[in-house]
């Protein structure tokens, strides 16, 4: 991965060139962006632009050598951990080191991936990936090792926020006094999510999302499409590089995402006064809740960009609102007057609310149908 490859965020490229050039290197950095932002893509230019002396800002002209194994992501001296889970072959105890090659493999082909497309690639979306305990013996084991090439070591932690209480405690004393020349690189979407004194002690760098016409112009010069489908794309991907991709390709997801919206929004409009309703409402909750924990908090973020979008359209900035429904009968247009200043703070805490309470191993049937139940009052309210 090479500075120039990575798209858009100038700044920061700017930034950790001239800090690396001087010589000032922080032991521990934290990037911060949204999902398709570019924080791994970043992570991994900046760690080769330290360990094989590239220079100028262009990535380039260091150690050929060294640059060559970066091509393959298995350099001696970079070190990845992200969030993992059991599976068939890793049945108890699971580290990063036992998915490497796939998490080699995953980089590459879309080092703008998101972390369910990650436990998605490896069968394993129906559980929640964290790094655990375990983890934190194994980098202390990776860099307590003499770096191969005499240099810099990189620890790239990607999805840091997934890193459990007992993993942060645990590397609290190294990211205070780390090995020499060791540079920890951490990556989240969730800055709020991470541990405060793990963050005290990084140097944080914030990613916005990607400009439209940045997307627009990597579709068309990468994926060989015209320009206007690429501008359509870019508009609905929000910033999101990732998700431009899937809505290209028509990836996006196995599950029917917007069928389970509007198979709930209709039945929670029936509910009201309507007993019968409720047991549709108990039925979509079953149904919902037999899908896994990470496809579910992803439905659900996406329960609340549909009322966002809807909020938007109620209000007038029909230039903000992206999201084209494609269930039969159904239209945005219709749905917006049902979103409203009086209801939408109400529903949007609901949702964030479901969504703690699932990442937390609450009972996805119970959590499901008491929000269900929420929203046939909140979807009225006036």
């Amino acid at each position: 991965m090479l500075f120039q490859e990575i798209l858009g965020q100038q700044h920061i490229k700017s930034h950790l060139t001239k800090s690396a050039d001087s010589g000032r290197i922080p032991h521990a950095q934290l990037f911060v962006g949204p999902e398709g932002s570019g924080t791994l893509s970043m992570a991994i230019a900046y760690a080769r632009y330290i360990l094989c002396s590239n220079t100028s800002g262009e990535n380039t002209n260091g150690n050929e050598a060294c640059n060559l194994k970066f091509e393959h992501f298995s350099h001696p001296d970079l070190h990845f951990v992200f969030p993992v889970a059991t599976n068939n072959e890793v049945k108890s105890h699971p580290v990063s080191a036992n998915f490497m090659k796939q998490w080699r493999e995953f980089v590459t082909e879309n080092p703008y991936g998101s972390l369910f497309d990650w436990l998605k690639s490896l069968g394993i979306q129906n559980k929640q990936g964290q790094i655990g305990v375990d983890e934190a013996q194994e980098i202390m084991k990776s860099l307590s090792l003499k770096a191969y090439e005499g240099g810099y070591k990189v620890m790239i932690i990607w999805m840091a926020d997934k890193m459990n209480t007992a993993t942060s405690n645990k590397l609290l004393k190294l990211l205070e006094e780390p090995p020499q020349k060791t540079v920890f690189l951490l990556v989240t979407e969730n800055q709020d999510d991470i541990m405060q004194t793990i963050l005290s002690r990084c140097q944080v760098l914030d990613f916005k999302g990607l400009p439209e016409k940045v997307i627009a112009e990597a579709l068309v010069s990468r994926e060989n499409i015209e320009e206007k489908l690429a501008l359509r794309i870019a508009h609905q991907s929000q910033g999101n590089y990732n998700r431009a991709l899937h809505l290209l390709h028509k990836d996006d997801t196995e599950f029917p995402f917007e069928e389970w919206f509007v198979q709930w929004v209709r039945a929670a409009f029936r509910a009201k006064g309507n007993a019968a309703a409720i047991l549709d409402l108990t039925s979509w909750s079953e149904e919902i809740a037999g899908i896994g924990r990470e496809a579910q908090k992803q439905f659900l973020h996406f329960c609340v960009e549909m009322f966002r979008q809807a909020l938007l359209l109620n209000y007038q900035s029909s230039s903000l609102v992206y999201i084209e429904p494609t269930v039969d009968k159904f239209k945005l247009e219709n749905f917006a007057p049902f979103v409203n200043g009086n209801n939408i703070n109400e529903i949007f805490a609901e949702l964030s609310d479901a969504i703690y309470h699932i990442e937390r191993n609450g009972n996805a049937k119970i959590i499901l149908t008491d929000l269900s139940i929420k929203l046939t009052r909140l979807i009225h309210k006036k």
